[in-house]
């Protein structure tokens, strides 16, 4: 006998009715999005225009607001290739390093003689010694510069290479130091790049590294290229600030000569900080992942002349006190001074994880670019363009569907209907779960869906056919339906299985495109055997139950 238990019966049709109506709002895009915009600057705090008061009118708060986040090529927008000159990175280096360099040296003047920098590669530090019998000394001392390098790669090697040759001491970056600058640098440009473009409120966009230099940058919905590169032009805000006291008030009054700023990771708590910062982002030269004395991960930074004289007073005039990293108007770390900080470099103790240090450092580092982006390839794509691309997957998507359906019914009749309602019930669960997960969907995801439409009733062909073979072993119609089910069970699987392998494969190893395709075609395979196995399946038993018929025509 067909049987369904009344839970199982319940736990099909609240899964469609929830993936149907987390795909609802869909039908009302524009709406819907003025909505999310409107919520989104009104959690930030920003005021609300009267077209923004407006627009929250419009759809309910208690109703769902995800919506499929629409591709470049669906919406328009602006698609960039950036090169990161890291050759400029080597030369700063070097140009922070002579100070100190020319510090070390001429503290033993009188036995290596005068010292003085002379020209040479950018990505080298070139030192001319006044007594050329002593550079076995001068190397000495020099190579108390460097510093070990804290990488899994880098285990055991300075950061520093030293050599010299005749009355030249030549200092480089060593080969370990550059794969780890390298790396740091291309970290640190795409967490720039990211924290500009997602502070303009901007919907998913594609910040990707390619190849050792280059970033691969697509914003939808961004007016031009022209545009997307003043943005990603704009420089961060970090400083070092004075710690007057924290509050859990986010309107509590700072004082004269104060401000109030939020946490970056810590919700509801706010810091008193001076207005005027005691060092800017523009001094540091350096920020990186470092231990500390007692080998815990912490974070090592550096500043120029100016900044180290200036931190080093503040230091040693407010040691056991906080002070305040802000970085856009957020307080990403308030670490305690510990002793006197002289010399232009410190460190950052805290209850850190490596990832945590990392992290810091990179953030540190954020205030500006820390190198030129040379734009290799730009594109506008206008939004007359991404209407075209729905209108064309829409109408290929609705010819699909129809035929399909059209299919259905010729072949088998009211069993064909029900595959077909299923098949819509389908396509919403497939827009209902990505609107879930905010995926996004681009021209190549609509043919994921237009092939998830023909995939979908794959698996009711397969049933129907085996129902249809039991009936002709003059088995009668419920048993036939209850064997069609269970004998057709494995070769649905199989095909499903290695299908999701597939596209499972076309996610990992693809990029951009492909990966549309991969995530539209991932989801629809999932919804469709659900579909095709349980709800197709439930219509079929209540009609059954129903019409108890003696005989099935399919």
């Amino acid at each position: 006998m067909l049987q369904i238990p009344l839970w199982k019966r319940i736990v099909i049709l609240a899964l469609c009715v929830i993936g149907l109506a987390m795909a609802a709002p869909n039908f009302f895009y524009n709406t819907v999005e003025g909505h999310n915009d409107a919520l989104s600057k009104q959690a930030k705090g920003e005021a609300l225009s009267a077209e923004d008061t407006q627009a929250l009118d419009q759809w309910p708060d208690w109703l769902p607001s995800g919506l499929v986040n629409l591709g470049l090529d669906l919406r328009g927008g602006a698609h960039l290739l950036a090169e990161v000159n890291l050759s400029e990175v080597y030369a700063s280096r070097m140009k922070a390093l002579w100070p100190e360099a020319r510090s070390v040296l001429a503290a033993e003047r009188g036995t290596i003689g005068a010292v003085r920098r002379v020209d040479g590669p950018d990505d080298q530090l070139r030192i001319q010694i006044g007594n050329a019998d002593q550079m076995p000394r001068a190397l000495e001392l020099a190579r108390t510069l460097a510093t070990p390098i804290v990488t899994l790669t880098g285990v055991g090697q300075d950061d520093l290479a030293v050599s010299g040759a005749g009355d030249i001491l030549t200092i480089t970056l060593s080969d370990a130091e550059r794969q780890a600058t390298d790396s740091r640098t291309m970290q640190q440009s795409l967490e720039i790049v990211r924290r500009r473009i997602d502070a303009a409120g901007t919907r998913e966009p594609t910040i990707a590294r390619q190849g050792s230099d280059r970033i691969l940058i697509e914003v939808p919905g961004i007016g031009s290229a022209q545009e997307l590169k003043d943005l990603i032009g704009t420089t961060a805000q970090l400083t070092f600030r004075q710690v007057s006291g924290t509050s859990g008030n986010p309107d509590a009054n700072a004082g004269l000569g104060n401000e109030l700023l939020p946490s970056s990771d810590t919700e509801g708590l706010y810091y008193i900080v001076g207005d005027v910062p005691v060092v800017t982002g523009e001094q540091l030269v350096d920020a990186r992942p470092d231990t500390d004395q007692n080998g815990y991960p912490a974070v090592s930074f550096r500043f120029n002349a100016t900044g180290a004289r200036q931190f080093g007073d503040y230091t040693a005039a407010h040691i056991g006190e906080p002070f305040a990293i802000v970085l856009d108007n957020e307080v990403i770390s308030a670490p305690t001074i510990q002793s006197h900080i002289s010399g232009g470099s410190g460190i950052i103790t805290g209850n850190f994880t490596v990832q945590e240090s990392t992290d810091l450092s990179l953030l540190l580092r954020a205030g500006a670019l820390p190198a030129k982006l040379t734009f290799l390839e730009e594109r506008t794509i206008g939004p007359e363009l991404g209407a075209d691309s729905i209108r064309a997957g829409a109408l290929a998507s609705v010819v699909g569907l129809a035929l399909v359906v059209i299919f259905m019914i010729a072949c088998y009749g009211l069993f064909g209907l029900f595959a077909s309602i299923a098949l819509l019930i389908n396509i919403g669960l497939v827009f209902g779960t990505m609107s879930m997960i905010g995926a996004t969907l681009t021209l190549p995801g609509i043919a994921g869906i237009v092939l998830t439409i023909g995939m979908a009733v794959d698996a009711n062909v397969l049933v129907f056919e085996r129902i249809r073979e039991e009936l002709r072993n003059t088995k009668g119609p419920a048993r036939a339906i209850e064997l069609g089910y269970e004998k057709a069970m494995s070769a649905i699987v199989d095909a499903n299985v290695t299908t999701f392998l597939t596209a499972l494969i076309l996610f990992v190893m693809g990029a951009g495109p492909v990966r549309g395709f991969a995530v539209t075609l991932i989801i629809g395979i999932v919804t469709s055997v659900f579909t095709a196995i349980w709800v197709t399946r439930l219509m079929v038993v209540a009609w059954f139950a129903r019409r108890r018929p003696k005989t099935l025509e399919l």
